[in-house]
This record gives C-alpha cells, structure tokens and sequence, in this order.
C-alpha cells in the first residue's frame, strides 16, 4: 500500500506540472514566416492565429495567388514551431517519458 500512496502522490504532481505547462503555453506566442519575412503569422500556444501581417508590396491583385500560398507556408510554419515548443515543454514535464503512440498533448 506504501508504493500505492507514492504513486498517486507522483500521478498528482504530475497533473499539476501538466496544468502548469498548460498554461505557459497559452501565454506562449510563436510567430511563422513566409516568402523571407513578407508574411507573418502569429499564433498563441493553443494554435489560435492572432495576427499576420503582409508586406505591402504582397498587396498586388496580380500577386493574389503568391499571397494566399505565402499564407498558408507561414501558417504551416508557426504550427511546426508550437509543436516542436509543446514537445519540448512535454518533455521538461514528463522527464523525457514520451506518450503512446497517437496521443498527443495539450491538442
């Protein structure tokens, strides 16, 4: 039974280090790039886009197809930043113990 409490007590620190990494990366802000930095991508650590911006001379009619393709690379791009960030954080939480196969966290 002494090995039961220890391990709830491990199991309850580790739920609250989750939770703390939770919401470090919901303050998290990580940016994606595209075309050399014509477009910016921002996003919070959910994956929620909260701004782009465009460099004016993208603002060209004739240039509307470039521009959505520079859109979805920078999207592509901040995507694979908080991931590769989530991981890490997951890491630091769980000392290096990765999860099962398909499950990923917080999303």
């Amino acid at each position: 039974m002494k090995n039961l409490a220890g391990l709830m007590k491990q199991a309850t620190q580790m739920q609250a280090r989750m939770e703390e990494m939770q919401a470090k990366l919901e303050d998290m802000t990580i940016e994606g790039s595209a075309g050399a930095g014509m477009v910016t991508i921002t996003m919070n650590g959910k994956g929620d886009m909260k701004a782009i911006r465009i460099d004016p001379k993208l603002a060209d009619p004739a240039e509307m197809e470039m521009l959505q393709d520079l859109i979805l690379a920078a999207s592509a791009d901040a995507r694979k930043k908080l991931d590769a960030t989530a991981s890490e954080e997951m890491k630091k939480v769980t000392g290096g113990l990765s999860l099962p196969g398909g499950m990923k966290f917080p999303f």
